[in-house]
């Protein structure tokens, strides 16, 4: 059963982990959101982030580490946990800033708690909060966190009608644009960009992708080149992201055309990142070119670039497809040591083709790893598995005893 914390207790936690980080060392926001991105404990991210938010005044510095503790709590529920922590907050004096209430709001948005959101906002006037697109932005990305997108339009219309310190801007424009996008409706996203252009907003590269990728998405492909080109034509400037949501829809398509893209971007001054070069190797995968594949594996590094947990799901997927169960032990080996390890649903094909092809200290070794590394929920799953695969210590049907069998044939 989840527990609730009163905000009296809070207020004590944040009391006692200050005296213990004051006693002993004091912990930094980047140690803080090591740690946080780790901890799947929602008690024990509390406690992380109580001992670090008293510290720092600036909202922007610790914004990720409350990010991340309100996603856990969220996580298992425990919204009055949240609604303590977040209402915390607002007896500090800095609540008369924007920039702090305005991380308030967003709170409030991951937790899918627009309802607090909305009301947070309207107290802005009782904490002698000034209003502007600052928190206005804020409320709309509540909304868009909280699946709520339908009010995005309500709210643009109305807010700015309601509260005269209020005009939206090029990141207001892009959030409502986002949320017809979500809707499944990019036509409206394009006749809001149309009214930017008059208006002489600068439409933002990611405006522009959010558009974009919504049209592909909608099988729309045609229209997506058409409105690639007329911006092209217009000489706006494109970045990396842009050029991946052109390069995601082709990842099925022939891997000359996504190299092509590749050198298109290369040429602009354009440096493809990571996920570029995933899609390219996604490509090359899904022609059975495995051994290219490899190949931008391998070279990432000499690329300026780190592989991701995407890379590793990727590579040992068709690895395992094909057959390659050791080659895919290998590069589950390299994902732990750089902490990107794939997803259960790939690390079990990969472990029940290790036991199939009697590499049982390797399938052993893998779930062992796993289970130190997966969040407490995924227990069940791989203890499931290894009872299944006769991979308990003790199991009639274990490995070792399949294993000897299988040797004295």
């Amino acid at each position: 059963m989840s527990s609730s914390i009163p905000l009296r207790h809070l207020r004590r936690l944040s009391t006692t982990t200050a005296t213990t980080a004051t006693s002993s060392s004091s912990i930094s926001i980047s140690q803080a959101k090591s740690k946080l991105r780790t901890e799947y404990d929602p008690d024990k991210a509390l406690e992380i982030y109580s001992s670090v938010s008293k510290h720092y005044s600036s909202p922007s510095s610790s914004r990720y580490a409350q990010d991340l503790t309100v996603r856990r709590l969220a996580k298992s529920r425990r919204f009055a946990d949240i609604e303590s922590l977040i209402e915390s907050h607002k007896t500090d004096p800095k609540i008369s800033q924007e920039p702090f209430l305005s991380t308030l709001i967003r709170s409030y948005g991951i937790a899918g708690m627009l309802d607090h959101a909305m009301k947070t906002f309207q107290q802005m006037d009782q904490f002698g909060t000034p209003r502007s697109a600052i928190s206005f932005n804020s409320l709309l990305s509540a909304c868009i966190q909280s699946r709520q997108v339908d009010k995005v339009p309500q709210l643009f219309d109305e807010i700015p009608k309601k509260y005269g310190g209020v005009s939206p801007d090029k990141v207001s424009y892009g959030i409502l644009v986002k949320s017809y996008c979500e809707a499944g409706q990019p036509e409206k996203g394009i006749e809001v960009l149309r009214e930017m252009e008059k208006k002489s907003l600068e439409v933002t590269a990611v405006t522009f992708t959010t558009i974009l990728n919504s049209l592909y998405k909608k099988g729309k492909a045609e229209e997506a080149d058409k409105l690639w080109s007329e911006m092209m034509k217009s000489g706006r400037e494109f970045d990396v992201a842009s050029y991946n949501v052109r390069i995601s829809y082709l990842q099925g398509g022939e891997p000359q055309k996504v190299k092509e893209l590749i050198d298109d971007m290369s040429s602009l001054g354009l440096k493809p990142d990571t996920i570029t070069y995933n899609y390219l190797m996604t490509c090359y995968c899904k022609h059975g070119m495995l051994d290219e594949a490899k190949k931008v594996y391998e070279g990432l590094e000499s690329n300026g670039c780190n592989p991701n947990a995407a890379t590793f799901r990727t590579l040992v997927f068709y690895l395992c497809l094909n057959g390659l169960y050791e080659q895919g032990y290998k590069v589950f080996k390299e994902s732990v040591r750089v902490h990107k390890i794939p997803d259960f649903n790939t690390l079990k094909h990969l472990v029940e083709g290790l036991v199939k092809n009697k590499k049982i200290k390797e399938a052993k070794g893998l779930i062992r790893t796993v289970k130190k590394k997966f969040p407490p929920n995924f227990l069940n799953a791989w203890k499931k598995l290894e009872d299944e695969l006769g991979l308990v210590s003790g199991h009639a049907g274990s490995g070792e005893t399949q294993e000897a069998k299988a040797s004295t044939g």
